[in-house]
Formats: C-alpha cells, sequence, structure tokens
C-alpha cells in the first residue's frame, strides 16, 4: 500500500503539471546554439532476420546522454511520441520501434518475437559505435512501455543480467500482463485480438488468441518479478482495468527487494487528458535515478 508520503508527493506532481509547464525543461526548447542540435536518425534495427523501423530521437549537447527506450502497445495506436519528445527537450535521448509486423516493420507480428524485438534495440545502442554516433550514455538506458508495451518491458527487464550493467531502469505504463490475456475464454481473446489488429501483418485474431491462450504461463509476469527486481521500477496505472492484473506483479518484486514506485491516475489507459502528468512523473522518477555507474 502506499504512504502517505508518497502519495502527498505524487498529488503534488500531478497539480504541479501545469505551473511546471512554464519552467520545466520538459516543456522548454533547448538553446539554439546547443552543439549538436537536437535532431531525429532514422533506425534499422536487425531483429529476427530482418531490420525492423526504429526512430532516434536524439538530445542537444554533446552528450553522451540518458536514453530511454519506448515500447508500444497492442497495436500501438498510441506511440508516446510527445513523451519522447518532451524527454529529449530535457536531455534525454529517445528511441522509439515498430516490432516485426507491426506498422510497417517487415515480418509476421508475434507476441513471442516483441521482447526479442525489444532486446534488438537494446543490443543494438549497446554497441560501441552505435553508443558514439548517437550519444547514448549505455551506463543509464531505461526502458519503457505502454500498455502491452508494459509487458514487453517486463519480459526484456526481468532477464537483464544486473552483472553486465543492465537496466537504469524500468517503467510500466498502464501495463497489460498478456499472460493473464491469454488465461480467458478463447472467444473472448479472439473478440479482443478483433479490435487490436489494426496494421499489424501476418495474423489473424485466431492466430493471436491462439499463441496468447499457448503461452498464458510463460506470458505472465508475476513469475518474473525476482528479475524485475533487479533495477528500479516504475509502475504507473489508470482507469483502465488492467491495476488489478498489475498489483500482484508489483507485490511480488517488492517482496523479492526491488525498489518499485507506483502511481496513479484518473485518466484513460492513453492518459488521453492527462499527457502533461506522465511525462512530469516520468521526468521526476528519472532525476531520482542513482548516477551512472
Amino acid at each position: 500500500m502506499m504512504n502517505r508520503r508518497a502519495a502527498v508527493y505524487l498529488l503534488a506532481l500531478a497539480t504541479a503539471a501545469p505551473v511546471m509547464a512554464q519552467t520545466s525543461p520538459l516543456f522548454t526548447d533547448p538553446p539554439a546554439g546547443a552543439s549538436p542540435r537536437a535532431r531525429m536518425e532514422v533506425l534499422h534495427i536487425p531483429s529476427g532476420g530482418v531490420e525492423i523501423n526504429g526512430l532516434a530521437y536524439l538530445a542537444a549537447g554533446p552528450g553522451p546522454h540518458p536514453t530511454i527506450v519506448i515500447c508500444h502497445g497492442w497495436p500501438g495506436n498510441e506511440k508516446n511520441l510527445d513523451l519522447a519528445q518532451a524527454l529529449r527537450r530535457a536531455g534525454w535521448n529517445a528511441i522509439t520501434f515498430n516490432y516485426r509486423g507491426a506498422w510497417g516493420s517487415p515480418g509476421a507480428f508475434r507476441f513471442g518475437q516483441n521482447p526479442e524485438d525489444a532486446k534488438a534495440v537494446l543490443a543494438m545502442l549497446r554497441q560501441p559505435e552505435v553508443a558514439a554516433k548517437l550519444g547514448i550514455d549505455t551506463r543509464r538506458i531505461v526502458l519503457a512501455g505502454h500498455s502491452m508495451g508494459g509487458w514487453v518491458t517486463a519480459m526484456v527487464a526481468s532477464e537483464e543480467p544486473k552483472e553486465n550493467g543492465g537496466l537504469a531502469g524500468a517503467i510500466l505504463i498502464s501495463a497489460a500482463n498478456m499472460g493473464m490475456v491469454g488465461k480467458q475464454p478463447r472467444e473472448r481473446v479472439v473478440a479482443q485480438s478483433a479490435g487490436n489488429a489494426e496494421a499489424l501483418a501476418a495474423t489473424s485474431p485466431e492466430i493471436m488468441a491462439d499463441e496468447l491462450i499457448a503461452h498464458s504461463a510463460d506470458f505472465d509476469l508475476v513469475p518474473r518479478a525476482r528479475g524485475l527486481a533487479r533495477q528500479p521500477l516504475l509502475v504507473l496505472t489508470s482507469d483502465d482495468g488492467l491495476k488489478p492484473l498489475t498489483d500482484p506483479v508489483v507485490a511480488a518484486a517488492r517482496a523479492a527487494g526491488g525498489q518499485v514506485t507506483e502511481g496513479h491516475q484518473a485518466t484513460d489507459h492513453s492518459w488521453s487528458d492527462a499527457r502533461l502528468a506522465l511525462e512530469t512523473r516520468i521526468y521526476e522518477w528519472l532525476k531520482a535515478l542513482p548516477p551512472s555507474r
């Protein structure tokens, strides 16, 4: 249960967002004379025998910069590009990408491949020549995800080896536990899949439902809590009905000794009327992370 101090802090962040919008680096363009200037780079990321599409929103200044990788949901209508832009203004690089078979990336869309694609993004960013070109501080990479992307983030973060540097942190935004989705009756999963088939290639509601059902145990996040506990974790929930599926993951991560920060916002699944609050909550949490190791 959230203690009183944490509750007051999160309430203050939410109510302060309009004021902070006038002064926070989240909402202030970098100096025109910054060198190099803020810029964007198109990425082609090798994964599973193809190259998936990505974008790097690169912060102004010489760097290297801390970097956040943002995983989109199912199908990914909300890609949180405003969050990427805001964090870039605040001095963070932000990387977005599309899974295989999603939004123009080649290949067939499959849930089990999505964490593999996120791992491929991290592996590419950690290559010395790529990190130097993009100005990435490989010791301060945070993985974040919204909805199904939160599940992708948790799956990947739970397997990050701490001894090799690992992630500086992980962020779950209105996360879905795809293992629990697959434990529903098939007709319900098919119906849910039918509403999430936009912009996904070489799949169908039935294919998606059958994969989720067949791998419901493998895709469940609760058994992965011990791995999640290896890095700081920010869990943000909304009024979309998914919090009861996230709470057991949070409890298990804390029981394993994890450093977990929670926040809840009275908004919809996409945080449609709370975007500044979302950006502010995440930025304040990022600022409080330990310095580079």
